[in-house]
């Protein structure tokens, strides 16, 4: 069952505005020694709820989401355990639940880390690099390398992973910047070589062997774009209950 707290903090705040406006309506004229019309407290409470539900929709719907990294597939970029807030500015201004643009504030670059509405299941979240735009040609080869318009991207290896020594860690070029990115030899990569439809973008793991990304599943609708991952603002592995300070504070490139 999907649980869509986004529709509910909008639910929550139509209520409770309702019941704030009702109270407001109800003591229009009332005397101070009237006795108060709800008893129970309840509309009271609702009212004094809707200020902060309000704030919580506008911070989350138009500002910035709390997201939690559910996978290693954007290691070492991104750990699982991994707490981030993603900037919902980024690719324009849109409304709770519809999604409807009202403000066009940016587009996607090619190297941004987005989060956005899974394609083939949009009521899940996914998180992956953005590494081809509407029109671009991608081609994805059997020996990890990344071309896009018939140019490789610039790829070095810098070493083993420090956390799994089967890993292979490279650094990538896309527009200019550099990035990290992991290899696992053992595995074969998912080959791909395709063109990206317009309004739509090519995106893949930086755990290049060990993501399920456009190379299985295809492109992502301008629509589904969710925003661009920001910050690291907590770290805790559920699943060792590993925690660690140093990714605190942690910008994502």
């Amino acid at each position: 069952m999907h649980f869509d707290f986004e529709a509910i903090l909008v639910i929550a705040t139509i209520v409770t505005g309702l019941c704030a406006g009702w109270q407001r309506w109800q003591q229009r004229g009332r005397d101070d020694d009237d006795p108060p019309r709800d008893p129970g407290g309840v509309i009271a409470f609702a009212r004094s709820l809707f200020p902060v539900i309000l704030v919580v929709l506008i911070i989350r719907s138009f500002i910035a989401e709390p997201f939690r990294i559910p996978s290693g597939s954007m290691i070492p970029t991104l750990l699982q355990g991994d707490f981030i807030l993603v900037n919902k500015t980024a690719y324009g201004i849109h409304l709770p639940v519809t999604h409807h643009e009202v403000i066009a504030t940016g587009q996607p670059g090619r190297g941004d880390v987005a989060v956005f509405r899974y394609p083939k299941d949009p009521s899940t979240d996914y998180i992956k690099r953005i590494v081809g735009l509407p029109g671009d040609h991608i081609r994805y080869t059997s020996n990890n390398k990344l071309y896009i318009n018939g140019e490789l991207m610039p790829q070095d290896p810098v070493g083993r992973y420090q956390a799994n020594s089967a890993y292979e860690r490279h650094t990538e070029g896309l527009a200019g910047d550099l990035h990290d990115i992991l290899i696992y030899p053992p595995q074969s990569p998912l080959v791909y070589e395709g063109t990206v439809p317009e309004g739509e973008y090519f995106v893949l793991g930086d755990n290049r062997n060990r993501s399920r990304d456009s190379r299985r599943w295809g492109t992502v609708p301008a629509e589904n774009l969710v925003g661009r991952a920001w910050l690291i603002w907590f770290h805790l592995d559920f699943a060792d209950g590993s925690f660690q300070w140093s990714r605190i504070g942690t910008f994502v490139d």
